[in-house]
């Protein structure tokens, strides 16, 4: 609507904080730890006296393959390599998958299958293989594709991706090949990084069987039946600089001037002069108070007396009234599936403390991770005393609210 166009709307609490979470969602970028990936080929490649390696590393089309090192095994590979190169004499002989002390990756990548039958090799490196699905898999890891499941090899997107993972399965290789991963920080990162990915695939299986269509029916009906309905006007509107023009466009419209034409002859609103200063349907929230309190005090069909905010001086005419209609269930499903995933993951995290008591040394682990057990001696439990609190453990601990419209 054009009320959001508007040089003086403003936004609701809930829209910016819409705003601010997809703000903070794209700010996540990979950026970082690719800038590190870049630096550290580049020292390797001066502390090796190779020149040209420095001017590769610089180019566009590896500077952009190096943002891409964030995946374990690779930003492993370079990583340790800076640590511990200038220790190593020469590079060892690769060693057996199944010495001791070693983490049994190269077994890993041997042992890969495909998805299904449908699935096929698209690359062979070393004694490896990288399969589409693993390629189709990235595509929809990174966003970027809208069916990234129908990505066809011949896809532009398709074999840059397929690039890229050949790189990086290259990396992989050779840091085996040099034993990088028997190194003790090694193993930290490799088990970190396993650590995070099986536990989002158990979030990911067990909250995606509770996220239903009748869940979202259900949750959507609810918000339905809690959320007022609040009253909005329509309304259009001329916006001057001075109180004498105000006064000019209020004789010219009593003279029976057309108001849409003359928003467009007059109206200093770039949002809604084209529009014949139409500024759609709003809420008393929706404006900023000076305006909203004329426009709900025009009755429908009237044109107001010249009023002043801070962007200059109006005249505007109400056009319709209504109470608020109820958002459609398609408008609400992404922020009802947000608030499933977040209760569901509470869910999964509540039962599971019930089967791994959690201990922290040197501080008090917080109420809802604590081992329950017996109320120690003196504690306000038993004395009968209430221990002051601002906020029930509870409260404290359940997922946010979906914020309603």
């Amino acid at each position: 609507m054009r009320v959001k166009e508007s040089m003086f709307y403003q936004p609701s609490r809930g829209e910016m904080g819409d705003q601010a979470r997809r703000a903070s969602v794209q700010g996540k970028s990979v950026h970082g730890l690719g800038a590190c990936v870049a630096l550290a080929l580049k020292q390797r490649a001066q502390d090796q006296g190779l020149k040209e390696a420095g001017i590769v590393c610089q180019s566009n089309r590896t500077a952009r393959r190096c943002s891409i090192g964030l995946v374990a095994l690779a930003g492993l590979s370079l990583a340790v390599a800076c640590d511990t190169q200038q220790d190593r004499a020469a590079a060892p002989a690769e060693p057996a998958v199944q010495a001791e002390g070693r983490v049994d990756v190269l077994a890993r990548f041997l042992a890969l299958e495909p998805a299904g039958p449908e699935d096929s090799v698209v690359a062979e490196v070393g004694t490896t293989v990288i399969y589409a699905s693993d390629v189709r898999g990235e595509i929809a890891a990174r966003s970027l594709h809208d069916h990234p499941a129908n990505v066809a090899p011949s896809d532009p997107v398709f074999q840059q991706v397929l690039s890229e993972l050949t790189e990086q399965r290259l990396l992989a290789l050779e840091a085996l090949r040099r034993g990088m991963d028997r190194d003790i920080e090694a193993r930290r990162r490799l088990a970190a990084a396993e650590e995070r990915i099986l536990g989002n695939i158990l979030v990911e299986t067990v909250v995606a069987n509770s996220i239903t269509d009748e869940a979202i029916e259900r949750i959507y009906q609810e918000q339905n039946r809690l959320a007022p309905r609040l009253e909005e006007v329509r309304a259009s509107h001329i916006l001057v600089t001075t109180r004498e023009e105000a006064e000019e466009v209020a004789r010219l419209l009593a003279e029976g001037e057309d108001f849409a034409q003359l928003a467009r002859q007059v109206s200093q609103d770039p949002g809604t002069r084209l529009d014949g200063g139409d500024l759609g349907y709003f809420t008393r929230d929706g404006m900023v108070q000076a305006f909203s309190r004329q426009a709900f005090a025009t009755e429908t069909g009237e044109t107001s007396e010249p009023f002043q905010t801070d962007y200059g001086w109006h005249v505007l005419r109400v056009t319709d009234r209504r109470v608020q209609p109820r958002p459609g269930l398609e408008s609400l499903r992404g922020n009802i599936v947000r608030f499933l995933t977040l209760e569901g993951i509470q869910t999964l995290l509540d039962t599971v403390r019930q089967t791994y008591p959690v201990t922290r040394s040197g501080v008090p682990a917080p109420a809802q991770i604590r081992a329950p057990g017996p109320v120690p001696p003196g504690d306000p439990e038993e004395s009968g005393e209430e221990e002051p609190d601002d906020m029930d453990a509870d409260e404290a601990d359940a997922p946010e609210e979906m914020p309603q419209r």
